[in-house]
């Protein structure tokens, strides 16, 4: 039974890899589930009790992607494009840094989602606009999308997971993660100018003299309303679902009545196949734990809180990211912790799995996202230059984050 259930879990996320003609993640998912039902891998009540703490977290994802959508439609995104093109000047390692920035804070506010899918397009645009290689500030995209969600609780599904493991408010979260956000980020930094040194040292060009598109004031007004309506709302019990849900309705109103959107494309922004999707995976995934394979992880995680015990936690989760991809691997290492986990153990974890999808193309599904999002506009990434920005990156982001959580620990008791 237990070589049935990893045998599931396989077909799972070679078809969420691979996408054979097109079929979405939960076309292999949802039968596979129904499959560990139908035989007694998993039993209804606890097949439930799974969907049910995992429901909210679905119900979160859905709403942030509707508010990127919105986003987007409502031309934040044009208007950050253009913002980049100007503030740089010309110069190659100014926008560079600029993309950093606006990846960091996208990834951040809207999730790594809204980072592949919406800014790496204009991010292309606005590189060719100057004439610039674009493989630096793409990668950027990609390695931002994922190491740079480690702040707030809203820029990754395994920030949520986490969330709900820990009981931290938003707040709480937000603040033990930014020196360990901080630190990669600087390590993104100095190991992506050092991959790309060639490309960013060819010449560009001044952005042609165009009229920059008018900063979408009620849309930033919204977003920023909803990001302070998660940290004043956590202390108060009250789900972050919610809050996102509220701000997408607000928002799609307008959208909506002024005709930049339809209420079919909020409808499909949610991506209701993906939310299915994250559903059955967690179905397979407890199948998967309860025989066997969360004992085995457990026997080989470290105990404790010290720098060397999160570091090995951090380590196993980044090899585990890389061999089943970042969201299974959360739900198994966070059922490996056990009921009770430390909160510094779970953060570990966090950063693991955050940060060592850049290491390989098939960590995370964001980074199978961005690789479609390049090759459908001509500008494939070779998996030697992946691996290339991987090793200058995640190894010595890794070690830098977890030394800055333990210390962040270790200072506020």
């Amino acid at each position: 039974m237990t070589v049935l259930a990893v045998a599931l879990l396989a077909v799972v996320l070679v078809v969420a890899v691979t996408r054979p003609r097109g079929l979405p993640e939960a076309g292999a998912a949802v039968p596979a589930a129904i499959v560990v039902l139908a035989v007694g891998l998993l039993t209804p009540d606890r097949a439930w009790q799974e969907v049910g703490e995992l429901g909210p977290t679905v119900g979160f994802l859905a709403a942030v992607l509707v508010l990127a959508h919105l986003a987007d439609a409502e031309g934040v995104f044009r208007w950050a494009g253009g913002v980049l093109a100007r503030r740089s000047h010309g110069r190659t390692h100014r926008l560079f840094l600029l993309v950093v920035v606006a990846a960091a804070l996208t990834t951040a506010v809207l999730s790594l989602d809204a980072t592949v899918v919406l800014l790496t397009p204009v991010v292309l645009d606005t590189a060719r606009r100057l004439a610039a290689r674009p493989a630096p500030h793409a990668f950027a995209c990609a390695h931002l999308a994922n190491s740079g969600s480690l702040l707030l609780p809203v820029a990754n599904l395994t920030n949520l997971l986490a969330l709900q493991a820990t009981g931290l408010t938003f707040l709480g979260f937000a603040g033990l993660m930014l020196l360990p956000q901080l630190a990669v980020l600087v390590v993104e930094y100095g190991g992506l100018r050092l991959t790309f040194r060639a490309d960013l040292a060819a010449p560009t060009e001044e952005a042609p003299e165009t009229e920059e598109p008018p900063l979408p004031r009620f849309a930033v007004a919204v977003l920023a309303a909803t990001l302070l309506g998660f940290a004043a709302s956590s202390p108060l019990g009250i789900e972050p679902v919610w809050v996102a849900v509220a701000g997408a309705v607000v928002l799609a109103v307008k959208t909506v009545a002024t005709r930049r959107s339809r209420v079919r494309d909020v409808v499909l922004a949610a991506s209701p196949l993906f939310c299915l999707f994250v559903l059955a995976l967690g179905v397979v995934v407890a199948a998967v734990t309860d025989r066997g394979l969360g004992d085995l992880v457990a026997g080989v995680l470290p105990t404790g809180t010290s720098f060397p015990a999160l570091l090995g936690l951090a380590a196993v989760a980044a090899v585990l990211a890389n061999v089943v991809n970042n969201l299974p691997a959360t739900l198994v290492l966070l059922a490996a912790l056990g009921p009770a986990p430390a909160t510094a153990a779970v953060l570990a974890v966090l950063i693991g799995v955050n940060i060592g999808p850049n290491l390989t193309p098939v960590g995370s599904l964001a980074t199978l996202l961005w690789r479609q999002v390049l090759a459908a506009r001509g500008t494939p990434a070779s998996l030697r230059t992946f691996t290339l920005a991987g090793l200058a990156t995640v190894p010595l982001g890794v070690v830098a984050a977890t030394g800055a959580l333990w210390l962040t620990v270790t200072l506020t008791g």
